[in-house]
């Protein structure tokens, strides 16, 4: 047998997610894997209390002490390319540090930049992501919502979720597996937010999986 695949999973919440793929980890869902550290840039991030209880290293790291070396000069941007750039190398050496051959974005509510990925890239380690729609539908922030307003006004049909390779444009990389979610009449965002988060936990397994396959180890 291989060594387990490392992966570095990054957080910002509940993490939700990231119990499903701790729930996976060496099983026929996600064999021979180990969750080599969790990262959170929210220090009361929920998934960093499921991290622990699962016995896996966690790290605090947020962009605040950076913007205080280098603040922002615009009163209308809160932190400066300076800051974002700085914190992202150092979260790149932090996540280099464990030698994981993928990092997964579960829940991680920070755009990274090029002095990340590219560190990354480097390291030959893949980034992936979960983003809730459909490659091209919704990118950025507020996918569900955006997708249920439409579908409210008939405009929409269909939404879904896919995992994608991580680049510079934001939830516009390369997808790694998607799949479709009907959006039903007088259904309520709760409710569409609900099947969505299931689908989420069996789909970022899937795509981890799948993203694994494809390292050359």
């Amino acid at each position: 047998m291989s060594s387990p695949a490392r992966l570095t999973i990054l957080i910002s919440g509940n993490g939700s997610n990231l119990q499903a793929l701790i729930d996976a980890s060496n099983t026929t869902s996600l064999p021979n894997t180990i969750i080599v550290r969790v990262i959170s840039n929210r220090k009361s991030a929920k998934g960093l209390q499921r991290a622990e209880k699962a016995l896996i290293p966690t790290y605090y790291h947020n962009l605040v002490p950076y913007s205080k070396i280098h603040p922002s000069s615009n009163i209308s941007t809160k932190y400066s390319n300076e800051a974002r750039e700085a914190y992202d190398a150092d979260l790149a050496a932090l996540v280099l540090e464990n030698k994981p051959h993928v990092v997964v974005c579960a829940g991680w509510m920070h755009v990274l930049s090029s002095a990340f990925l590219t560190r990354l890239e480097e390291a030959a380690v893949p980034v992936i992501n979960l983003h809730p729609a459909l490659p091209g539908q919704f990118n950025g922030t507020k996918a569900i919502e955006r997708a249920w307003e439409q579908g409210k006004q008939g405009i929409l049909k269909v939404t879904g979720i896919m995992i994608h390779y991580v680049i510079k444009e934001v939830d516009c990389g390369e997808p790694i597996i998607t799949e479709e979610i009907e959006l039903l009449q007088n259904e309520s965002l709760e409710e569409l937010e609900s099947r969505m988060h299931t689908m989420e936990h069996r789909l970022i397994v899937q795509g981890t999986k799948l993203a694994i396959a494809t390292l050359n180890r």
